[in-house]
């Protein structure tokens, strides 16, 4: 149990890193010509790496027999919700001034912001279902299947890069082929497994 408890520390502290590195850049005034757009694009990065990351726990823990992964994968996905929900905050106060009605037009003339935007909507029930209460409250295969909605939460975070990006894509491509792999190897696992799938793992 301490050793869990420990390996938990760590990885939440190593996931606060790159914000305490962020602010320091912005104290430092070390944020480029425009932090604003600095701050956006970081904190987007971190939430496609921490989706990227929760679904990669499964195939990492089967292929290199890592069982551990699965006590921080709901960690890593909350810390997702949270860098997304920094880089909405961030879009929402200091690009659209809390003008909620530009915002829902945003979304609609700007196929890049309905693509972010859709990410962080299925973000958002797993992030409320993530507790232990809401499996037992769900029932561990409901629970398991509102779960699954990462899948298309990072696809549609990666559409989003992908559409933002507007010279080299090399980036967005590279996310594109690691989530690809990744539920590529989510669907052989799920039609040819080797063991029960253990349906209150947590997905997020």
């Amino acid at each position: 149990m301490a050793d869990v408890r420990f390996f938990k520390l760590v990885v939440f502290v190593n996931a606060l890193v790159p914000l305490a590195l962020l602010l320091l850049d912005l104290y430092r005034k070390q944020a480029g010509p425009n932090p604003l757009d600095f701050v956006t694009k970081t904190t987007g990065m971190l939430t496609l790496i921490f989706l990227s990351l929760t679904v990669a726990v499964t195939p990492l823990r089967k292929i290199f027999g890592v069982n551990s992964l699965v006590k921080v994968r709901r960690m890593l996905g909350l810390f997702a919700f949270f860098y997304g929900s920094l880089h909405l905050l961030t879009y929402i106060w200091f690009d659209r001034l809390f003008n909620l009605l530009s915002v829902g037009q945003d979304v609609v003339k700007r196929p890049f912001i309905l693509a972010g935007m859709t990410s962080f909507l299925l973000m958002l029930p797993l992030a409320i279902t993530s507790t232990n209460k809401m499996v037992k409250r769900l029932g561990g295969k409901s629970w398991a299947r509102l779960h699954s909605l990462v899948y298309l939460a990072v696809i549609a975070g990666v559409v989003h890069f992908w559409m933002l990006v507007k010279s080299d894509t090399r980036l967005p491509l590279t996310f594109g082929f690691i989530v690809l792999f990744l539920l590529g190897y989510r669907l052989f696992a799920k039609y040819a497994p080797s063991q029960p799938a253990n349906v209150t793992s947590s997905l997020f």
